[in-house]
C-alpha cells in the first residue's frame, strides 16, 4: 500500500455561505443536491448558465453556520458576484474567504480526515479526503501541487479551467454524471432542462477521456488531432499521462479507420472503456436495419 501523501491546493479559494437561507439558496441553483449534506459530509456541483454550460465548479461542505464552497480560487470572488445577483432578498451572507483558509488534499494508503472541515472527496474514492483550513494550520505537505494534480489526472478527475473553459461545456462533457456532480431528482434548478434533455437523449457527442502516450505530453493544451480535423482539446497533463475533451465519434471513427489522433504531433491512446461505452450507446441509437 502507498504511502500517505497530502499536499496544499494553492489554487483553491474558499467561499462561505451563511444565513438562515443559505440551504434554500444553494438548492434553487447548484446542480447536486444540498440535501444529500444531511448523510455525508461534501458534495460535488456546479452552478451553471441558463444555456446549460458550467460557469463554476466547486465541493461544497456543511459547517455549523452554513457552507463552504472549495472553489477554483481565481474564480471565488466572481462566484460570489453570481451568487450575490440570486439572492435578492433572500437572509444569506456571501463571502470570499480564500485570504482565511487553506485546502490540503490527502490521498493514498489510509488517508483520514486532518481536521474538523475535512471530507471525502465525493467524485471518486480514490481521490482521498480533502480538509479546508485557516491558514497557518495545516500540517507540513509531503507531496506538492503537481504530484496531486497528477493522481488526479491518473484517476481522470477534470477541473474546470484545466480540462474545459469555464462557459463553454455542459455538465455530461465534464462527467460530472459519473463524478456525483448532477442530480436528476431534484427540483429545478439553472440550466436544469438543458441537462435532464441530454441525459434523457443520450447526446453527449463530447466528454472528457483519459490519454496515455510514449512521451511526455505537452502542456500548452495544443489541439487533439484526426489528420487535419481538429476533434478535442487536451487538457491536464503530468508526464505521459493527460485528460482530453474529445468528440467521441470522430475518435471512434478515427480508431476504425486505422488513423492516429495526435496532439501536438504526439500520438494519443484513449481510454478504451470510454470508447467501448460510447459505441454502446452510438449502437442502440442507430436506426434498425
Amino acid at each position: 500500500m502507498s504511502p500517505v501523501q497530502h499536499a496544499l491546493l494553492p489554487d483553491r479559494g474558499v467561499v462561505s455561505v451563511t444565513g438562515g437561507d443559505a440551504g434554500k439558496l444553494l438548492s434553487g441553483l447548484l446542480t447536486n443536491d444540498v440535501d444529500l449534506l444531511a448523510g455525508q459530509n461534501a458534495i460535488h456541483a456546479g452552478l451553471l448558465s441558463p444555456q446549460g454550460k458550467i460557469l463554476f465548479d466547486f465541493l461544497v461542505a456543511r459547517t455549523d453556520g452554513g457552507f463552504l464552497l472549495d472553489v477554483a480560487r481565481d474564480k471565488a470572488a466572481d462566484l460570489v458576484k453570481r451568487l450575490t445577483l440570486y439572492r435578492l432578498r433572500a437572509k444569506v451572507e456571501l463571502r470570499d474567504v480564500s485570504d482565511r483558509h487553506v485546502v490540503l488534499a490527502e490521498w493514498g494508503g489510509d488517508a483520514v480526515a486532518a481536521a474538523a472541515m475535512s471530507f471525502a472527496d465525493p467524485r471518486h474514492p480514490a481521490l482521498g479526503q480533502r480538509s479546508i483550513l485557516p491558514c497557518g494550520s495545516s500540517p507540513s505537505p509531503s507531496s506538492d501541487a503537481a504530484a496531486y494534480h497528477a493522481h488526479r489526472i491518473a484517476l481522470g478527475v477534470p477541473e474546470g479551467g484545466k480540462d474545459y473553459d469555464f462557459g463553454d461545456a455542459f455538465p455530461h462533457e465534464a462527467n460530472f454524471d459519473f463524478l456525483n456532480g448532477v442530480s436528476f431528482d431534484k427540483g429545478c434548478y439553472v440550466g436544469q432542462e438543458i441537462v435532464a434533455r441530454m441525459e434523457h437523449r443520450g447526446t453527449v457527442r463530447k466528454r472528457i477521456v483519459r490519454v496515455t502516450v510514449a512521451t511526455d505530453l505537452p502542456d500548452a493544451r495544443p489541439d487533439v488531432m484526426m489528420g487535419d480535423v481538429v476533434i478535442g482539446k487536451l487538457g491536464s497533463v503530468a508526464g505521459r499521462q493527460g485528460l482530453a475533451m474529445l468528440r467521441l465519434d470522430r475518435a471512434i471513427e478515427a480508431i476504425d479507420k486505422g488513423m492516429t489522433v495526435t496532439a501536438a504531433g504526439i500520438a494519443l491512446e484513449i481510454e478504451a472503456e470510454v470508447i467501448a461505452r460510447q459505441r454502446k450507446l452510438m449502437a442502440a441509437k442507430a436506426p434498425p436495419q
